[in-house]
């Protein structure tokens, strides 16, 4: 996603870019630090002072002043007229979600996430992997009544912490795990209180989590939730590349230790279904990228 914004944001501020002496290469780091500071203005709940974001993002404050000027005059980001404070504008999550649309579930794909929150009664989610990646792109809320876990599709999947993280990671070499999950592990705020900071718990995890064949996450991703997730492979064979997971959750007093086994099951059901219709999925994608090519020869 970072490089899909990278491209979004090249193709509409072309003096971002810096040429060197030779003229015959680009240099990209006006490129990184733009990226850097909407990164950092990303989901914050009211705009940033500049000094604040500067802070944040580990910048200069006249580098971020800079790349806020053209930011600000390409409409990428809003200054508040009162306060002077920045904040992203709406055109950046218009573009997310035009990218998201782009690579969207086929119906059956959804109806699949759909019926297993029907049975299971709680949240679901698909996560599809990218670039050594996890990320959101499809739910399901099956809660009727009571309680009702609903959080935001844009949040980050914190590897270590998330059912879904540890899935993916359990059918990883244990080297490879271990260097992905580094980051969240050395930087684990905003997780719950059952987090699993200690890199010799975490491998111990994965191993039962490969084992028996799902992943949960009990109040370590946030606290009072609970979740189970599978991995989801492409065609459905055990041996399969992965292509994502797929997660039930909820509130940790309705994912009891005793409905674990039962999700899992229903989990892994639909994980083959949707391996079985990954194909119809990459053929969608396919079909979208000749469009795209055929509508820019235009």
């Amino acid at each position: 996603m970072r490089c899909q914004f990278a491209f979004l944001i090249l193709k509409s501020n072309s003096n971002l870019l810096q040429w060197n002496h030779d003229g015959d290469q680009m240099t990209f780091a006006a490129v990184e630090r733009t990226l850097t500071v909407v990164e950092a203005l990303a989901g914050q709940p009211a705009p940033l002072e500049l000094s604040d974001l500067a802070a944040r993002a580990d910048l200069p404050v006249s580098a971020v002043h800079r790349t806020l000027a053209t930011l600000v005059a390409r409409g990428w980001v809003f200054q508040d007229p009162n306060s002077q404070n920045y904040a992203l504008s709406l055109r950046m999550p218009m573009l997310a979600f035009r990218a998201l649309d782009s690579r969207s579930m086929p119906d059956v794909l959804q109806d699949a996430l759909d019926r297993l929150a029907n049975s299971t009664q709680e949240y679901c989610r698909l996560a599809l992997l990218e670039s050594d990646r996890l990320t959101w792109v499809a739910r399901a809320q099956g809660a009727q009544c009571g309680l009702r876990y609903d959080p935001a599709m844009g949040g980050e999947i914190v590897l270590h912490a998330t059912a879904n993280g540890k899935a993916w990671l359990s059918t990883l070499p244990e080297d490879k795990a271990l260097e992905l999950a580094t980051v969240g592990l050395s930087q684990a705020a905003d997780t719950g209180p059952k987090v699993l900071n200690d890199p010799a718990a975490l491998l111990a995890a994965l191993r039962e989590t490969r084992v028996r064949g799902w992943a949960t996450s009990i109040e370590e991703a946030e606290a009072g939730t609970s979740a189970v997730a599978v991995p989801v492979r492409c065609a459905g064979g055990p041996d399969a590349p992965v292509v994502g997971t797929i997660s039930v959750a909820g509130p940790s007093l309705r994912i009891t230790l005793d409905r674990i086994e039962g999700l899992a099951t229903a989990l892994h059901a639909t994980a083959a279904e949707i391996g079985q219709l990954w194909p119809m999925h990459l053929h969608q994608m396919a079909d979208g990228a000749t469009d795209t090519i055929a509508q820019a020869a235009e």
